[in-house]
């Protein structure tokens, strides 16, 4: 499914924008501040019903604004009649309204995993320097994308999880039955997550390690571990050896909601070892692999890439470009400052195969392709 059509208002610096886009390549040329995130972060929020850059709704809303509102027209293929209408609407105050054909969702994790993106951004860089929640998210991000059991599993363990520890908090010890329930909650749903998220890591790893090598050669070797602590044992088990701990502190110090990914490079971790363009391509063959899982799975995602130059030497640019460039992909979006780079991945495409538009204090024009 690509994107085929977009109605702006009001998100962010956009004030007004209607836009039509190439099925396969979408240059988007400006300063830094002009708007370009804000476009592709408009088009993220459409797959996740939220933002990537900022998770506070009502903070994306234009300054002096009450509302905003996004719409986007889907094509099921380039050559096909069948279209998906998602759309977005939030005022101050107000609850998020999300509509699919025009009919609202009772519940947003329905819509997950309709309509895949995957995002290369200067964000990433938390994934590799942030805790473990930045990590644990990326999993989360990818399997959520095509397991809806996983999805469920994960809100109802977080919500059993927010009730035992809302329970270890009070000053009143707990009621053994009631605390009991929720710990059968976050062992029933703990364990299919930890088995969820291992068997994903296993079929990532071998991907992820391609992409790294066609990008940055076979001199770097990279790794990912996953570490949970349901390795050790049924998850009921450590709850219950961990109450006294936990009654202290008042929250729950163990589960999958401490679960992590290590990341490294010649066996070190890479957030000590490695260098701006090795952290970049690192990022980079990361969120290639999480494409390239997607798409084994039946559905291409979209393509988003963020400034994803910046920081990288012209070998590893070029390797992308040729990448990215691959008929295997669909549709893509690339931001930049300038079209050095972007003509290198124009030089072989077609005219009509890309569209390349400009961003100026939050005007979007589509530039003219000869």
């Amino acid at each position: 499914m690509w994107l085929d059509k977009i109605s702006i208002l009001n998100y962010k610096n956009l004030s007004s924008v209607e836009l039509s886009f190439s099925p396969k390549i979408n240059c988007i040329l400006g300063k830094n501040g002009m708007g370009k995130t804000n476009l592709i972060d408009a088009v993220y929020f459409l797959s996740f019903c939220k933002s990537a850059t900022n998770a506070v709704d009502s903070q994306n809303i234009l300054h002096n604004a009450d509302f905003f509102m996004l719409h986007g027209t889907y094509k099921a293929g380039i050559d096909e009649d069948r279209v998906e209408e998602i759309s977005c609407a939030l005022k101050r105050r107000q609850k998020k309204v999300f509509k699919r054909n025009k009919k609202e969702y009772t519940r947003l994790a329905e819509h997950i995993g309709l309509i895949p993106v995957v995002i290369v951004s200067p964000n990433d860089l938390s994934l590799i320097a942030g805790g473990s929640e930045e990590r644990r998210r990326f999993m989360d991000l990818v399997l959520s994308q095509y397991d809806k059991e996983y999805l469920e599993a994960l809100i109802s363990y977080n919500k059993a999880m927010q009730q035992r520890n809302a329970m270890l908090k009070a000053e009143a010890e707990p009621q053994e039955e009631i605390l009991l329930l929720w710990e059968e909650i976050m062992a029933q749903k703990g364990q299919m997550i930890f088995r969820k998220r291992r068997a994903f890591i296993e079929k990532f790893i071998p991907i992820f390690q391609h992409y790294y090598t066609a990008i940055a050669g076979e001199e770097e070797q990279v790794s990912l571990k996953y570490e949970s602590h349901l390795m050790a044992g049924e998850l009921s088990v450590l709850l219950r050896e961990s109450y006294a701990k936990d009654r202290i502190m008042g929250y729950s110090l163990k589960g999958v909601h401490k679960d992590d990914l290590q990341m490294e490079l010649e066996g070190f971790p890479i957030k000590r070892e490695g260098s701006q363009g090795q952290n970049k391509t690192f990022l980079t063959a990361l969120k290639l692999a999480q494409f390239t899982f997607l798409k084994d799975l039946g559905t291409t995602p979209i393509v988003l890439l963020d400034d994803i130059f910046d920081k990288l030497d012209s070998h590893r640019v070029t390797k992308i470009l040729s990448l990215v460039s691959n008929a295997d992909f669909g549709q893509i979006f690339i931001t930049d400052t300038n079209r050095t780079n972007l003509d290198k991945i124009l030089a072989d495409v077609q005219p009509h195969d890309y569209k390349i538009f400009e961003v100026e204090q939050g005007n979007i024009v589509e530039l003219r392709v000869e």
